[in-house]
């Protein structure tokens, strides 16, 4: 009969802790001890003629691996490997060349973040050939991974299901620990997004007593956690409402809510690329039946930063001048409602779909038209809102030259190429009834007064037929912009005494030596 290893958290059911062969279970501590106690404490738990092997990077196995004397294996075999890229792909061709993995527990002590600057494609490389290896030589892999930065690698596994057998995280709360499980799949079948209160003592990993008799709860559906400033400084609305000071104390909250409604508030453009994270943290780790809303408090949403946001998985974005009342109906609104929206395992991808065009300013025409190319092309941009083109031609006695020297754009994504005795823009992610006032923005004077006539884009259709045109616009019929005439000015009758420089008048004459006769 084969065997089946157990992971080293006491009181556990079978459902979460078994680890039977031909499989590969992940598991994200937040602290490094925690994860060097549970590799003790799960090597402990194994019978005594189990075949157990410890792995460790960049340090030397001795001296992390204590055996216990009244329990676990007689014997362990120890293995160390360089704390790199290179040895992690080396690892299962190593352990063949000693020992024959045929019903041995593998467990793999990774460094802290040692896999946050690998590619997500060869993460999901490695992993796909680690089950397979596992699966043929008939052993088990336990990864422990270690860092403070888990839950990007978190939302990049929950895919990968077909690869790993179970993923799950160990974090810190303080006096106790939270064991969030993802999925974890054996004999006993399939267990997913549980969450279970572990406690550390004498050395000890085992269930939260209240834990044992308690099935997890998932009746949390009327619960609203909100920030203060949400509610405008307003009490607690109900028995189902709790209110919190900050953007994070609503995100600690959440991790541990299924069907809860969450409502973060923004103040400030700052504030965008945290909550993004953290968003796209609870979707991705908590499921489709959170509602996540986010309440603007001052006008500091952009276009791409609302989109963003619901991107990352918000149901609700509410504009900066929605009063209260107007609010809490829209809250009411999202209730029971099922998030249906696709949210990209990697945030890296949404950030890049709310930026894809890293340029601002005067661009020469062939890399205008091949960067508007690329932004119709993206399939992350939504259809027919990526932008607005248009195309000004300056009034009579003005070249366009000239013209280019006025337009002075401050957001990343707009560009602009002259060619044709035409200016021609792109507005990224610019709607077309907000066209005027961008051309506002950019000009210091009014349009009227510059450019005669215009010609504006904002189909993707429209817009692609037209760069079609400008491509085969010869590259004599470009235009060049004006050369800089300033020169940098030199200190003129200046005289250096050691210490400084220091001018000294020059007497000058305002007449001719015959001078004017008087009158």
């Amino acid at each position: 009969m084969d065997p089946v290893f157990s992971l080293g958290i006491q009181s556990l059911w079978d459902e979460v802790s078994h680890m039977p062969l031909g499989g590969v279970w992940w598991m994200n501590v937040e602290r490094r001890e925690d994860a060097v106690s549970l590799l003790n404490q799960t090597i402990s738990a194994q019978p005594s003629d189990a075949k157990i092997a410890a792995i460790t990077m960049g340090e030397k196995p001795h001296k992390i691996v204590k055996l216990n004397a009244s329990h676990g294996p007689e014997k362990i075999r120890l293995f160390s490997m360089p704390k790199n890229e290179s040895g992690l792909y080396s690892l299962r061709r190593d352990l063949l060349c000693s020992l024959d993995p045929a019903g041995y527990l593998f467990i793999l002590l990774c460094t802290d973040n040692a896999w946050q600057n690998i590619p997500p494609e060869k993460i999901k490389k490695w992993l796909n050939n680690a089950q397979r290896w596992a699966k043929y030589y008939r052993c088990t892999l336990l990864i422990l991974n270690p860092g403070n930065n888990t839950d990007a690698q978190l939302s990049l596994l929950l895919a990968e299901y077909q690869s790993l057998a179970g993923l799950a995280s160990l974090r810190f709360q303080g006096d106790s620990h939270l064991f969030d499980i993802a999925f974890w799949a054996n004999e006993k079948g399939v267990s997913a997004r549980q969450q279970l209160e572990i406690s550390y003592k004498e050395q000890t990993w085992q269930l939260a007593e209240q834990e044992e008799a308690v099935v997890q709860p998932r009746s949390d559906e009327k619960d609203v956690l909100s920030t203060n400033s949400a509610l405008e400084g307003a009490p607690p609305l109900s028995e189902y409402w709790s209110v919190y000071d900050t953007n994070d104390a609503v995100f600690n909250a959440a991790r541990t809510a299924q069907a809860a409604t969450v409502v973060f508030s923004v103040e400030q453009t700052s504030q965008i690329d945290q909550l993004a994270h953290d968003i796209h943290t609870l979707r991705r780790q908590r499921g489709s039946a959170m509602k996540i809303v986010v309440r603007e408090i001052t006008a500091s949403l952009r276009a791409t930063d609302e989109r963003l946001l619901l991107g990352c998985g918000a149901n609700l974005v509410i504009p900066w001048n929605a009063p209260l009342s107007r609010c809490l109906t829209l809250i009411e609104s999202v209730q029971k409602q099922q998030f249906q929206r696709h949210v990209p395992e990697d945030i890296s991808t949404l950030l890049s779909m709310t930026q894809p065009l890293k340029l601002r300013g005067y661009q020469k025409w062939d890399i205008f038209c091949q960067a508007v190319h690329n932004i119709m092309n993206n399939p992350l941009l939504p259809a027919d809102n990526k932008g607005v083109m248009v195309a000004l031609r300056p009034v009579p006695g003005l070249r366009v030259e000239q013209a280019l020297t006025l337009c002075r754009p401050n957001r990343l994504g707009d560009i602009m190429t002259i060619g044709d005795n035409r200016l021609v823009m792109f507005l990224t992610f610019c709607r077309i009834n907000d066209l005027d006032t961008a051309l506002n923005h950019i000009f210091p004077l009014p349009t009227g007064d510059i450019f005669s006539n215009r010609m504006i884009w904002f189909e993707d259709k429209q817009i692609t037929a037209e760069i079609v045109q400008m491509r085969a616009l010869t590259a004599e019929r470009w235009n060049a912009p004006l050369s800089l005439t300033t020169e940098k000015n030199t200190v003129v009758n200046a005289v250096h005494d050691g210490r400084s420089w220091r001018r000294f008048p020059e007497p000058h004459r305002l007449t001719d030596a015959q001078g004017e006769s008087p009158q």
